[in-house]
């Protein structure tokens, strides 16, 4: 039921986020529109006023006029306040049916569409540099949204693809040991089914901000060590030493989204660490922060993967790939962002990593 409900809210957004773009062409074209009769209605009535202070002069000056004359007077204030309108009419609105028409274009879905700024002034120009900047960042959402659903996609297939493949193999054996080994390969593949959806769904209501923010006091030396307890069948397979310093501290934040920090950063380390490798994991408190450390002696990472591993679906070690579902750093960065703390790597090739939380003291 809950899931329903989330898809129906997703599907609710969407068509409401369409709705709205389906809007901007009827917006624009009133606002074009209405600039347009704006300004020529204002220049009707100054070429008017003009004619009649000019025909108030003549008559001052030769005390009458005649009816032919103020007959050709006025067809010609008409027909220059119409001649005048149309030129500074089009002179102002162009902007304005530029800028329409860069709309139009967005609202086809097309946000390649820039206006010049230069050589336009005051509001028209910060106008200009606002639509820009707008479309700059649609774009960047629109291929976000691309690659999402393209990673997403080939993220379910894989292990969807592994258990089809080892449910195919278990028909066809009857032997004891064969048959746990395909429902072991199996149930790993579900767990990493179900860690790729759950991970999904957290980081879609962390960027929406849909998540209780609720702040509690309680021990997180405690909460690091339960992390490391919750991954204990994984660093005991590997034999993997562990370094732990962790004095007691009391915390105040979010206590739940905090436990994925810690479970998704050290379940790296434990997983990229050799075995028999050491993981270390220390907390140091300081007046206004409190900085918790995990490192791993696994292979390290080159510059242009500390640039890109809280990208999602990053994944930069080709000997691991397909063990993870590149989210868990990119969820571990956006939980400590809403909680207004932050994450730094420290790694080079052959020389293991070390992840580096900072959280305020409030």
């Amino acid at each position: 039921m809950n899931k329903k409900k989330r898809e129906d809210q997703a599907v609710g957004t969407i068509r409401e986020k369409t709705e709205k773009t389906a809007g901007i062409r009827p917006r624009s074209d009133h606002l074009r529109l209405y600039f347009i009769l704006c300004i020529f209605l204002i220049l009707c009535l100054s070429i008017g006023a003009a004619a009649l202070l000019t025909m108030l002069i003549e008559w001052l000056i030769h005390a009458h006029l005649t009816v032919p004359t103020i007959v050709w007077m006025l067809l010609l204030s008409i027909v220059m306040g119409l001649v005048l309108s149309l030129l500074f009419s089009r002179l102002f609105a162009s902007p304005i049916l530029r800028l329409s028409r860069a709309m139009e274009q967005v609202a086809r879905g097309d946000f390649s569409v820039r206006l010049e700024s230069a050589g336009h002034f005051g509001e028209m120009r910060q106008s200009y540099e606002n639509f820009n900047t707008m479309i700059r960042a649609l774009g960047t959402i629109e291929t976000l949204q691309s690659d999402f659903v393209s990673n997403v996609s080939h993220e379910f297939k894989t292990p969807i693809n592994a258990i089809e493949g080892y449910a195919m193999l278990l028909q066809d054996t009857e032997d004891p040991a064969q048959q746990r080994e395909y429902t072991d390969k199996i149930l790993i593949s579900t767990r990493r089914l179900g860690d790729l959806v759950n991970n999904i769904l957290l980081l879609s209501r962390v960027d929406n901000q849909s998540l209780p923010m609720e702040r509690t006091a309680y021990r997180l030396d405690e909460q690091l060590r339960q992390a490391l307890l919750m991954l204990e069948r994984k660093w005991t397979e590997k034999e993997i030493e562990l370094d732990v310093e962790l004095p007691p501290v009391t915390y105040t934040g979010p206590e739940s989204l905090l436990l994925h920090v810690w479970t998704n950063l050290i379940d790296n380390a434990v997983k990229f660490d050799p075995p028999g490798g050491l993981v270390r994991l220390e907390m140091h408190p300081d007046p206004d922060t409190i900085t918790v450390a995990v490192s791993d002696s696994g292979p390290g990472m080159t510059e242009e993967e500390k640039a890109h591993i809280f990208d999602r679906f990053y994944q930069g070690d080709g000997s691991h790939r397909g063990e993870g579902s590149g989210l868990g750093l990119p969820l571990v960065q956006r939980i400590l962002s809403a909680v207004g703390g932050t994450i730094q790597v420290q790694s080079a090739p052959g020389q293991g990593s070390r992840f580096v939380v900072t959280l305020p003291v409030k």
